[in-house]
């Protein structure tokens, strides 16, 4: 620059600091002289004479201390004042620039872990694959030996560790939000950074010295918040720092390092929340289609029977696993045995029930005994069951013999139960003989009907028929008359048309809403 200031000046020019030394540091004097300038205690320019003549010297403005020499200038020489202000200028340029150059260096550490941590996020949906990495970067930039990062467990009210450094997580019991004494718990009630720097007299530690062992004493809380467009922000949990490298105290910058880290801890917290409640949602989904098609595959298929006797059979579930059954065996001397059950409630615990009478309805009704007696092993088997749960269930089982025209049966309170005479659709009720499983009561005895051999239908059905609800506001029930008016007028048909007849007009009256409770129907022409 000098020499460039030289050949538009016609002068020759030297910067000096008012101690003596030329500027830049470490460049001597000219033509070897050590000679230095008497500068100390003047404030404005000057002239002096010099080992190689008279000089000016221009105090340089915006830069303390600093003066520029001007010897020799030609003719029409730019003014003093004017080649002091273009070096100062250059000077404070050099300033500045060292100086930003000199905060980046200091600050190179902490956006290279803001990065680094965003790329770490970016990069997995598990926080805790990511946790243990972030705490280790973050401790590291702030000179922490021991950091913990704690989330929020809604469902407990607790502030869990998920990651640690300088430390086992498993020696830190779990932290109860409303706890008054922990610093952390009062970080995440009040979404407010929490510190202590036990160098200046004047702070306070917040915190209760009680079992505390960290080497040091200063610490520093972060709450981690997180906020969806358009809503306040709500804490999801808390990062925290203590026992520091060197001076036992943490900086201003370290507090807004961290506070902006814990933003995007927030959102990866956020996320990783939504992203495993999402995957146990789909788990619980996969889970409940297994159980539905595993109860389905317990319902014996028609054609186990189909070649003594025409017969129908559907279950619709009011959720994935429900309480409704049937059974359809295959017994000596040609005769066939049927079976019909609701549980008192659906889901899984009707579905365990439903299991527990299917196994138990097959062993016992292979082994040839009476309906009656059939029903009260069953109940003796689920007396445990039943109690424990509170439930009863009602359950009809017969045992048709389609070559006498004969019913022989047991009905423990099921209530939807019917014989219709396929020529005049006539309706027999098979009423019951017992009360339902689960009711103390009396085994009873076999009932018998008998009609013309085939000439009747009989047709089993639970509560989900007879109980549906009309679709808007017309209101009523489907009822009974409903089903059994369809099997009347379809005697002539098979017994699938029968079934798919009634289904479609259920589907109408309800309008297709979801069932509220197991649907079954099952039908036999004998």
């Amino acid at each position: 620059m000098l020499s460039a200031l030289e050949q538009l000046s016609g002068a020759r020019l030297a910067v000096w600091h008012v101690d003596g030394r030329r500027v830049p540091p470490g460049a001597g004097a000219p033509d070897g002289d050590d000679w230095a300038p008497p500068l100390a205690g003047r404030d404005a320019g000057h002239a002096i004479d010099t080992p190689r003549g008279p000089a000016w010297f221009e105090p340089v403005p915006d830069v303390e201390g600093v003066w520029l020499e001007i010897r020799a200038p030609g003719p029409g020489a730019t003014a003093p004042g004017t080649l002091a202000t273009i070096v100062g200028a250059e000077l404070g340029a050099e300033r500045d620039a060292a100086q930003v150059a000199a905060e980046l260096s200091e600050r190179y550490e902490e956006i290279d872990l803001i990065y680094t941590i965003s790329e770490i996020l970016g990069q997995t949906i598990r926080l805790d694959e990511a946790a243990d990495r972030i705490l280790r970067e973050v401790s590291g930039v702030v000179r922490a030996r021991r950091a913990t990062l704690l989330v929020h467990d809604r469902d407990r009210g607790l502030l869990r560790i998920v990651a640690s450094q300088g430390m086992d997580a498993q020696d830190v019991e779990p932290i109860e939000v409303d706890d008054p004494c922990s610093v952390a718990a009062r970080v995440f009630r009040e979404m407010r950074i929490v510190s202590y720097d036990p160098t200046d007299p004047q702070a306070v530690n917040p915190g209760c010295p009680e079992g505390r062992t960290y080497k040091g004493k200063a610490f520093l809380s972060v709450p981690v918040l997180y906020a969806t467009p358009g809503e306040r922000a709500k804490p999801i949990g808390v990062i925290n720092l203590t026992d520091r490298v060197g001076a036992d105290a943490f900086t201003a910058g370290d507090r807004k390092l961290v506070a902006a880290i814990a933003n995007q801890v927030g959102a990866a917290i956020e996320n990783a929340t939504l992203v495993a409640k999402d995957l146990s949602q789909q788990r619980v989904r996969r889970e409940l289609e297994l159980a539905h098609d595993l109860q389905l595959k317990l319902l014996p298929s028609p054609l186990v029977i189909a070649a003594r006797v025409d017969v129908a059979a559907r279950c619709r579930q009011a959720e994935s696993v429900g309480g409704d059954f049937y059974n359809l065996l295959n017994l000596s001397d040609e005769r066939i045995g049927v079976i019909i059950g609701d549980v008192t409630s659906h889901g899984f615990g009707a579905a365990l029930i439903m299991a527990l009478v299917m196994a138990a309805s097959g062993i016992h009704a292979q082994a040839g005994e009476r309906p009656t007696d059939v029903l009260q092993r069953i109940g003796q088997s689920l007396t445990d069951e039943l109690g424990r749960t509170e439930m009863f269930l009602s359950l009809f089982y017969g045992v048709i013999d389609p070559q006498a025209g004969r019913l022989t049966y047991a009905n423990a309170g099921h209530p939807h139960a019917f014989l219709v005479d396929a020529e005049t659709g006539r309706r027999t009720r098979l009423e019951a003989t017992r009360p339902p499983l689960g009711i103390a009561a009396p085994p009873g005895e076999d009932a018998v009907l008998s009609w013309r051999p085939r000439a009747g239908v009989v047709c089993l059905f639970t509560d989900g028929l007879a109980e549906a609800e009309a679709d808007g506001e017309r209101g009523g029930r489907f009822g009974e008359d409903r089903v059994l008016g369809h099997v009347a007028r379809l005697t002539d048909r098979p017994a699938r048309d029968m079934l798919e007849a009634i289904y479609a007009d259920l589907a109408g009256f309800t309008g297709g809403a979801p069932p509220a409770d197991d649907r079954t129907l099952v039908i036999l022409k004998v």
